[in-house]
């Protein structure tokens, strides 16, 4: 587990040799920044640091140089981007590799250097060589979209990292507001710590008081008014997004697509699917499908139906020309308060 890895890195229990892949990259940097900071002296940074791209640089220039003693320090630290040979993905290789002198300096790892592999890609070709020895040989962390409890763990140690204590309920709210962003999440955690101050406390209020909504969580929370039937709720929210200049179509988008989960979800899970399962099908973090489902039981599916027919043919209306953009999801609003022929 990524917190596992970090804490050990924290602690300066270093392995010669790391495997960082996956697409969060998030969880990429943040390893990265963590290696940079433990692993080396910002004096010998200079000196033993070096970060290589491989779909440029041949693994043999790169081994060479991790076979180089360090110069005025105990450690080199190497980053190695884009190693091309593990995974079955197409790339912009420019350069052939030599991977008979990686395989033997594998086996056998310089005792002062730590290598790091960062292979940016969803999935590692398992069938070659190469992948199988690193992964046997290196410290792996596969960085995925982290489970919903996880990301509740991370967002509690982020806190602690920062010397502050943050309430559970706080954790939920806070999910809500910035969504499953790790960047945004520790964006914000890092401004309610330093507004903590003294009281090393990040409360509920403090969450509702001080967390950025961005226009995706605006548009969840003008879904929950139309969930609540309150209509000019959700007006009074489209309102204050105009004021901000957002644009009408962009607007209509989101909205669009948020019912389009609840009807998927809604869909879904007639059929039998699980949460996960759902997540998986429709390539969504399984939070976003734990609250569209809450907010899909809501609606009739004759409703849900309805709205996204409504949607449609704003949609259209946008496209086409006619009435003003602001006016046609106003339209939207208005209509919702129909009820169904």
């Amino acid at each position: 587990m990524v917190m596992d890895l970090w804490r050990k890195i924290e602690k300066k229990q270093f392995s010669r040799l790391y495997l960082l892949y996956g697409t969060e990259s998030f969880l990429l940097n943040e390893t990265k920044m963590k290696l940079l900071e433990h692993v080396l002296d910002e004096e010998e940074m200079d000196f033993n640091f070096a970060s290589y791209d491989l779909e440029e640089t041949p693994i043999e220039t790169v081994i060479e140089d991790a076979e180089t003693f360090p110069f005025m320090g105990e450690q080199r630290l190497l980053f190695l981007n884009n190693p091309v040979f593990l995974t079955a993905e197409k790339t912009k290789e420019k350069v052939e590799h030599n991977l008979a002198v990686l395989e033997a300096y594998l086996k056998e790892p310089a005792p002062y250097t730590i290598l790091v592999f960062i292979a940016p890609y969803e999935k590692l070709d398992e069938r070659k060589k190469m992948t199988k020895l690193l992964k046997k040989e290196a410290e792996v962390l596969e960085a995925k979209k982290l489970s919903e409890e996880d990301i509740k763990i991370w967002i509690r140690n982020k806190a602690a990292s920062n010397g502050v204590q943050i309430d559970e309920e706080a954790i939920e709210r806070l999910l809500i507001l910035a969504g499953t962003n790790l960047m945004m999440i520790s964006s914000e955690i890092d401004k309610l710590s330093l507004y903590a101050g003294d009281t090393k406390h990040i409360d509920l209020q403090t969450v509702e008081s001080l967390t950025a909504r961005s226009l995706e969580q605006n548009i969840f929370t003008l879904v929950e008014m139309v969930v609540k039937r309150d209509i000019e709720g959700a007006l009074r929210i489209y309102y204050d997004l105009l004021k901000q200049n957002e644009e009408p179509i962009k607007i209509l988008s989101i909205l669009s697509g948020q019912f389009r989960l609840l009807y998927q979800v809604k869909e879904l899970s007639r059929k039998g699917y699980g949460q996960q399962q759902i997540a998986t099908t429709i390539k969504v973090h399984p939070y976003r499908v734990k609250l569209a489902a809450g907010q899909s039981r809501l609606f009739s599916d004759e409703e849900l139906g309805r709205i996204m027919d409504l949607l449609a043919d704003a949609d259209y209306q946008m496209k086409t020309g006619g009435l003003k953009k602001e006016m046609i999801i106003e339209m939207f609003f208005f209509r919702l308060h129909q009820p169904i022929a």
